[in-house]
């Protein structure tokens, strides 16, 4: 649930200081980028302190070297946060998040019906829609981001820095 709310609280700051005036902001598409970010930077955080071992538990038994595979998706959770910052890395990156959530959901779905999760998060409705929050989010950035390079290509060579 944390991961959903940050997505969200950030996405909303950023929005408003969009509409406050920040000029940069003002594409709500960066207030999301942002949002996808910070989020990102959390989870990819909670890879290593905090939610290490559940996530290690998360990982369905048929994969190998699940503390590794934690480990390995960590550091992909917080490059993708780094690289959605970026203007040219941002539509590889929020390409390569969008595919890790996809890729990710089986061990959403293992660690729900093996009840390594507790509360809220092992309800399986739930996890699926936060997923679904996950890469509309994911999507726009990339769907935003592929605009603005196509907007930058298609400029006129004088006119490009």
């Amino acid at each position: 649930m944390a991961p959903l709310i940050i997505l969200i609280v950030v996405t909303l700051v950023l929005a408003l200081a969009g509409a406050a005036g920040v000029r940069w902001l003002r594409p709500w598409p960066l207030a999301v980028r942002g949002g996808v970010a910070a989020m990102f930077t959390a989870t990819g955080i909670s890879h290593f302190v905090g939610m290490r071992e559940q996530l290690i538990d998360m990982v369905p038994p048929a994969l190998p070297a699940p503390a590794l595979l934690v480990t390995v998706t960590g550091v992909l959770e917080l490059a993708g946060a780094v690289g959605v910052l970026w203007p040219r890395t941002a539509p590889w990156a929020a390409a390569g998040l969008t595919a890790m959530l996809v890729l990710m959901f089986p061990a959403n779905v293992y660690a729900v019906q093996s009840g390594v999760l507790t509360a809220w998060d092992d309800q399986i409705v739930p996890r699926t829609l936060m997923q679904v929050v996950f890469l509309a989010a994911t999507l726009t950035v990339f769907v935003h981001a592929r605009r603005g390079d196509q907007a930058r290509l298609n400029r006129p060579a004088h006119s490009r820095s």
